[in-house]
């Protein structure tokens, strides 16, 4: 099928209740408006004005969630950064909210940046159409949602303080794969006439910057990834035959995808499947030397090797001193300060296969296959399944792995919205403005996804020129709006 025909379908999808009435054009209602503060927890107290309920297209499809609510604090200019804070889990359904003084939505706020909390279908919301239920947020119509909030703002940008040129979105999880996904695809023309069919605003989508947390994202590959990375852990080595031999298929696949992408390291060194758990080891090492050197305490049985004489490494829990190499020994690692040697204080390797067993027994591995699960085996639905299926409810395989196992068949509309869902295509894509600011996080023992699908996230960004503050922080598991000094201090530095 031609892709002018998908768009078409896409488009009719996307007015499914509609044949809706008509209804009024996009306004900015001023009179929707209240003063009211945030206390913080140093006790600081933020004055800010709320907008709220500004619907943010004109074909309103499920009014519970098409709106968003702006929060402009004392003092705030037309210069001032506008902070999109999104709260999207699971790719599920989210109402624009409030600010929260302990999460990113509030420290934007205390930080004098406009707030916009918007809401955005997702894969279980729904409408009643006369006997009928309708799913209103199957993909995309939640990334669609958040695109059409930036031109809102962007089309009453008169009417409200802040910098249009200086919008950065923030979310976790699904929320940071939707993030990421607005990051990459600003005024792509795959979306255009879907939403052109929403009512939404003719303008620019694109942000200045993009805040992940734990994106879950890249579905197509992540079961590969997944088993790829933890399919040799004890856990995945206990399974029943049938299920072990999924993981072995699955983990097979990946290395000739990773090798597909051709990326390199940030010190410009080609990254393939055949150093790829190398590197990966680097950067938890990386995220472990930090944290001693903060003060952490790293157990042996992690699986991190110690040495009392690499002098040349950072020193960890505060050592000082820079005294030279010993004879013999290579020159500091890149990004490591010399320091005095302490027994214990100095990583030297990782053991991957037993860092991995570790971060399996403070969670639980996700079943095989992790996301694209529905009816492979057996086995139940994910939510992905459910973001792939259709405006009646139904749940859907979306990779052609899954499908050979399900004799499921996947159309061209639905391989269409399954690559609209996906950022790494459309990284570097000539039609697409592309984010130049990110900072990507992604837990040490994070398990909700594999490590390689953020780290190809970043070095995927890199490739095509853009800023990236990428790390694994250390012990974190899933979760988001941590470190919000470190957040906040790259914040001011990229948009002094």
């Amino acid at each position: 099928m031609k892709r002018k025909s998908i768009l078409a379908l896409l488009g009719a999808a996307c007015m499914v209740s509609a044949q809706a009435k008509p209804q009024a054009p996009l306004k900015f209602d001023a009179s929707k408006s209240a003063k009211s503060s945030l206390t913080m927890p140093d006790g600081r107290i933020v004055h800010y004005t709320a907008y709220t309920k500004q619907y943010f297209v004109s074909q309103v499809e499920d009014s519970t969630y098409q709106y968003l609510n702006v929060f402009v604090p004392e003092g705030a200019t037309e210069q001032t950064p506008i902070f999109v804070r999104t709260y999207i889990g699971g790719y599920m359904e989210s109402a624009a909210g409030y600010p929260q003084a302990a999460d990113a939505s509030g420290r934007a706020l205390a930080e004098g940046y406009v707030l916009v909390i918007p809401g955005s279908r997702g894969r279980r919301s729904t409408v009643k159409q006369g006997k009928q239920t309708l799913y209103t947020g199957r993909a995309p119509k939640g990334l669609l949602d958040l695109k059409a909030a930036i031109r809102y703002l962007r089309h009453f940008d008169r009417e409200l303080p802040g910098d249009t040129e200086k919008i950065i979105i923030d979310g976790t999880s699904a929320g940071g794969a939707m993030s990421a996904l607005v990051g990459a695809t600003g005024n792509h023309p795959a979306y255009a006439p879907l939403l052109k069919a929403m009512g939404a605003a003719d303008e620019r989508d694109d942000v200045f910057a993009s805040v992940c947390f734990c994106p879950i994202t890249d579905l197509e590959h992540a079961d590969m990834a997944y088993e790829w990375l933890y399919g040799r852990t004890a856990s995945r080595q206990a399974l029943p035959e049938a299920q072990r031999q999924l993981t072995e298929e699955l983990a097979a696949q990946y290395p000739a995808y990773l090798n597909s992408l051709g990326l390199a390291r940030p010190d410009g060194r080609a990254l393939t499947a055949d150093n790829y758990r190398d590197y990966i080891k680097e950067l938890l090492i990386e995220s472990a030397q930090a944290a001693k050197d903060a003060g952490a305490s790293i157990a042996d049985t992690l699986g991190f090797s110690f040495s009392a004489q690499a002098a040349f490494q950072a020193p960890i829990n505060g050592g000082v001193g820079q005294p030279p190499a010993p004879a013999g020994l290579p020159s500091a690692p890149r990004g490591m300060r010399r320091g005095a040697p302490q027994q214990g204080e100095y990583i030297t390797g990782l053991d991957l296969e037993k860092y991995l067993n570790y971060v399996v027994t403070t969670q639980p591995l996700k079943g095989v296959p992790a996301f694209d699960s529905y009816q492979v085996g057996g086995a139940e639905a994910s939510g992905e399944n459910g973001l792939f299926g259709d405006a009646r409810g139904s749940d859907a395989n979306f990779t052609l792995w899954a499908a050979g196992k399900t004799g499921a068949k996947l159309s061209a509309e639905l391989l269409e919205r399954v690559r609209l869902m996906n950022p790494m295509g459309f990284i570097g894509d000539a039609q697409a403005t592309n984010a130049p600011y990110w900072y990507l996080r992604h837990g040490a023992r994070d398990r909700d996804t594999a490590f390689p699908i953020v780290i190809n996230l970043a070095a995927q960004l890199r490739k095509h020129g853009r800023a990236v503050d990428f790390k694994l922080p250390w012990n974190r598991p899933h979760s988001g709006d941590y470190a919000l000094n470190e957040l906040f201090a790259w914040l001011k530095a990229i948009t002094r």
